[in-house]
């Protein structure tokens, strides 16, 4: 490293140039300036010299946001460290290595009922994050942390809130465990929370600061992205959109109430309702490939959810005023059969928004697909760090 580099990495501004960078993958130096209140020129000398010195890179040309010109985007070196995003979901786990600007580097992906089996789930999990770290010749040391996304609320990264809405993991120290097992700092957070915070940095809400994101698996999650903060909320519960009841004296959710939101949109709901055409042993693959295929009864399935969706979000958007809506999740994972659900759900949102809420909500498909969770997870990790790589400790 040269000393103008090293001097720069540890000078107050340029360790804020790199925090803004490591905080928001991707962003150009118009972005770095805005982050830290410094000027333009300044940071375009620090950032300069930090590329020289090879703790940042350059990413290649962002799309331009409408009236402005394309810019660079910039990242940390992939020397500079590395993390290890997690997704605890109900029926599989997905374990990925990346690099601090969220390049994955490697991905294992386990299907168990991680529901009921949490000891089998967690030796799955310290044994993918050795052969990740293996394949990828990544040293234990040159990794800063770990992060986890799991579909419960959470409490202060460490816990899950209680009573747990994953069955069985009430009690089960995952933090501790897994850092035990690993050697490595662990960090939890909320499975469709970080799903945000990686569509907002790395996906589909890139250009924006004010998005809500659903994530529709198992149940429907639902993760706030509000001026440019993940926002969590007093108990880190904010966000629990598939809880809120839509159907009066509806079918028995799994968190005790009627008629919730997820008992009506979410995969396990649709699935019930397809079982009478394909059979019990229908899969989310089976509804997408019929709908895929023009059958009408799929269609429905999914024109019908788009609709209740709509409908629960225009509170949500009129509540917290989004410019964008991010949707993912298994129902989503191809381009065409989604947009049947998801034009359904412009058109129920249109609808039901009140005449003074923002009537200019976009509802998009996410564009990071099943990795999203254990990618914001990854990005938990990095926040979570203590800025390690600001301190140099990782650089030579």
């Amino acid at each position: 490293m040269s000393m103008t580099g090293l001097e720069s990495l540890r000078s107050r501004n340029g360790r804020a140039v790199v925090a803004a960078v490591q905080a928001r993958p991707r962003c150009s130096r118009a972005d770095v300036a805005r982050l830290t209140g410094l000027s333009t020129s300044a940071v375009s000398i620090l950032v300069a010299n930090l590329i020289d010195a090879g703790v940042l890179v350059e990413l290649g040309v962002k799309p331009a946001v409408a009236g402005g010109r394309p810019a660079t985007a910039l990242g940390l070196a992939p020397r500079a460290g590395s993390l290890i995003g997690i997704h605890l979901g109900h029926a599989d786990l997905r374990v990925v290595l990346t690099s601090l600007d969220g390049t994955v580097l490697r991905q294992q992906r386990h299907f168990l009922d991680v529901d009921h089996e949490p000891a089998a789930s967690l030796d799955h999990l310290a044994r993918s994050t050795a052969d990740l770290l293996e394949a990828s010749e990544v040293p234990r040391d040159g990794v800063l942390a770990v992060g986890v996304a799991v579909s419960a609320p959470v409490v202060d990264s460490r816990a899950l809130a209680s009573p747990p809405m994953l069955l069985d993991w009430g009690g089960v120290d995952i933090a501790g465990i897994l850092g035990e097992r690993t050697g490595l700092p662990v960090y939890l957070g909320n499975d469709a929370t970080l799903g945000a915070l990686a569509e907002w940095r790395l996906g589909a809400g890139t250009a924006v600061d004010d998005l809500v994101y659903v994530m529709l698996g198992e149940g429907v999650g639902c993760g706030l992205v509000l001026g440019g903060r993940v926002h969590t909320g007093a108990s880190g519960t904010a966000g629990e959109l598939g809880h809120l009841p839509v159907v009066a004296d509806g079918k028995i959710c799994r968190c005790g109430a009627r008629g919730c939101l997820e008992t009506v949109v979410s995969k396990r709901a649709l699935l019930t309702a397809l079982a009478h055409t394909v059979g019990p042993e229908a899969r989310v693959g089976d509804l997408l490939d019929l709908a895929d295929a023009g059958d009408r009864g799929a269609l429905r399935l999914l024109a019908d959810a788009g609709q209740v969706l709509g409908n629960a979000l225009a509170g949500v958007c009129t509540i917290t005023d989004p410019s964008l809506v991010v949707i993912g999740g298994d129902l989503t994972a191809r381009p065409h059969s989604s947009e049947t659900l998801l034009e359904a759900a412009r058109q129920a949102l249109a609808l039901a928004l009140p005449p003074v809420a923002n009537h200019d909500i976009r509802i998009v498909r996410a564009e990071l697909g099943a990795r999203a969770e254990a990618l914001g997870a990854a990005l938990l990790a990095a926040s979570k760090s203590g800025m390690v790589l600001a301190a140099g400790t990782h650089l030579s």
